[in-house]
């Protein structure tokens, strides 16, 4: 039974951390538009993440690790959702899709760099893998109701 890196399980405890702090800003994003298609994507996206959550933290204990809990220590959004508190003081549709979208093309640039990593034992990969696949799908999702707001 190999363990993860010292890096590695950290990468992948950022990672995590990241997922909680998506589904609290897809949440946030969800009470504050009044489309409801919109609505219904950010309700399921937040699903979503708190389903990769749970994916990573019983792999990462799989390998004998421990998962950190609950949303980002540091207590602030982190990079990739930092500036969704900009466009939620704005109230705008369009610039929460906006920050949303930048969002997720962060998180799928942070997947590709641990998927890469040739350490990572297959099990976490294919996880990584499936996961990172959904969010580029949410993110191109995302594009296309920037046109329905616009």
């Amino acid at each position: 039974m190999m363990k993860y890196t010292e890096k590695m399980s950290n990468k992948l405890n950022e990672l995590l951390e990241k997922n909680y702090d998506a589904e609290a800003g897809y949440k946030k994003a969800a009470d504050k538009v009044n489309n409801q298609k919109l609505k219904q994507f950010f309700t399921d996206q937040a699903q979503h993440r708190y389903d990769f959550g749970h994916e990573l933290k019983s792999e990462i204990r799989n390998y004998g690790e421990t998962p950190d809990k609950g949303t980002s220590v540091k207590g602030d959004m982190h990079r990739a959702w930092i500036d969704i508190k900009t466009a939620f003081s704005s109230d705008n549709e369009e610039s929460i899709l906006e920050e949303v979208t930048k969002g997720e093309k962060a998180a799928v640039e942070e997947y590709n760099e641990i998927i890469s990593d040739t350490t990572l034992p297959p099990t976490t990969q294919s996880i990584l893998t499936k996961q990172r696949d959904s969010i580029k799908e949410a993110w191109q999702s995302s594009k296309n109701f920037e046109t329905i707001v616009s």
